[in-house]
C-alpha cells in the first residue's frame, strides 16, 4: 500500500501538468516515486457508493489476475475520503491516443504492431474468461482501455466495471455499463451479460484497429453511424483493401487482413451464440482455422435504436490512462 502523502509527492500534488486522462470516475496522473519508479495514479473524484463499489471491484480483480497483457496492480491507497489505485506507467499511453488522439498523426502503429496488439489483447481477455476462477467479464473493452508499453505490448486495463461470474453460470442480467458503440446488443438493450459481450466489444475494437475509424462516427446533419454499418457493404462485396486504415499507405499483409476482418465479423454477430469464444479468437488471429466458416463470415451489423445512439454514456477524449 501507498500513503496519500507518498502519492501526493510523486504526482507533484496531483497537478494538471501531470494529468494523463480524465473520465467519469476522476483522473489519472503520472508520478515518480522516491526510488525513481514511474507510476500512473487513478484518483477517484468523489466518494459515492458507486465509486466505492468500482474501486473495490477493481482492487479485487487486479489482485486475482496475473497476465503479461493485463495491467496489474502496483498498489493502492485508502484514506478517510480518498481512494487511489496505482499502476505501472505506460509510456506509449493508450491505443486510443495512437488511433484518434495526440499520436494519431505520427503513424507509429504499422501493420505488424497492429496485429501484435490485436493478438496480445485477445490473449489477455481470453485469460480472464478461461483461466481465472471465478471467470471475469471485463465489460468495458475499448481503445482507451488498451495501454501500450515502451515496446507497444498491449495491456488491457480498467476493471472497475468487471463482473465475476460464478462457476456454472453462463450469463447474468445486470445494469448496463460500458461505452456505446462497443456494447453487445443483448447487453445494451436487456442487460444480459456474458463472455460474449466482451467478444463483441473486442470485435469492434479489432475493426477500429484495422480501419482507423471510430466505433460511432457523427455524419453531417447529426446522424450517427456505427463502424459495422460502414463496414458491412464493403465486407459483403469483398472489398477488404478499402477497409484498411489509409494511414498505413497500403503497407499490410492481405491474407492477415482478410483473416482479421473475418474474425471481427464473427465477433460482432448480433446473436451471442454465433460468436466465437476468446480462445477461438486468439487461435484464428494467429492464422489457424482459416478454412471454413471464418472466411465465409458476413458482417452482421447492429443497428442500435435511435434512443441508444442518442445516449452519450461516456467520452473517449482522454488518451492516457485506464478509464
Amino acid at each position: 500500500m501507498f500513503t496519500y502523502k507518498e502519492l501526493h509527492t510523486a504526482t507533484n500534488g496531483f497537478c494538471d501538468d501531470n494529468k494523463l486522462g480524465e473520465g467519469g470516475f476522476g483522473s489519472v496522473y503520472w508520478g515518480k516515486t522516491g526510488d525513481g519508479l514511474q507510476i500512473a495514479v487513478k484518483k477517484l473524484k468523489s466518494m459515492t457508493s458507486k465509486a466505492e463499489m468500482e474501486f473495490a471491484v477493481e482492487v479485487e480483480v487486479l489482485g486475482r489476475v496475473r497476465h503479461k497483457n493485463l495491467l496489474g496492480l502496483r498498489g493502492y491507497c485508502v484514506g478517510t475520503d480518498q481512494r487511489l489505485i496505482v499502476y505501472d506507467y505506460m509510456p506509449n499511453l493508450s491505443l486510443l491516443s495512437h488511433l484518434h488522439g495526440q499520436f494519431a498523426g505520427e503513424v507509429q502503429l504499422d501493420w505488424k504492431k497492429r496485429m501484435k496488439i490485436a493478438i496480445a489483447s485477445a490473449e489477455g481477455i481470453s485469460y480472464l474468461h478461461h483461466e481465472v476462477t471465478p471467470h471475469i467479464i471485463h465489460r468495458d473493452i475499448k481503445a482507451s482501455n488498451v495501454l501500450l508499453d515502451s515496446d507497444f505490448e498491449p495491456l488491457v486495463a480498467d476493471f472497475g466495471f468487471a463482473k465475476l461470474i460464478p462457476e456454472g453460470v453462463s450469463h447474468m442480467t445486470t445494469r448496463v455499463k460500458g461505452t456505446l458503440g462497443f456494447l453487445a446488443p443483448e447487453y445494451a438493450m436487456w442487460g444480459k451479460v456474458s463472455d460474449g459481450c466482451d467478444v463483441y466489444s473486442f470485435g469492434i475494437l479489432l475493426l477500429e484497429l484495422l480501419t482507423g475509424r471510430k466505433p460511432i462516427e457523427k455524419l453531417p446533419g447529426g446522424v450517427k453511424r456505427s463502424i459495422t454499418e460502414w463496414a458491412e457493404p464493403l465486407v459483403a462485396r469483398g472489398q477488404f483493401k478499402d477497409l484498411v486504415d489509409p494511414k498505413l499507405r497500403g503497407n499490410f499483409d492481405e491474407n492477415q487482413l482478410k483473416q482479421a476482418i473475418s474474425v471481427a465479423c464473427l465477433c460482432v454477430q448480433s446473436e451471442p451464440e454465433k460468436r466465437p469464444n476468446m480462445k477461438e479468437v486468439v487461435y484464428m488471429l494467429k492464422g489457424y482455422g482459416s478454412e471454413g466458416k471464418v472466411l465465409q463470415a458476413r458482417m452482421d451489423s447492429v443497428k442500435y435504436k435511435e434512443e441508444l445512439l442518442a445516449l452519450d454514456q461516456t467520452s473517449d477524449e482522454d488518451d492516457g490512462g485506464p478509464e
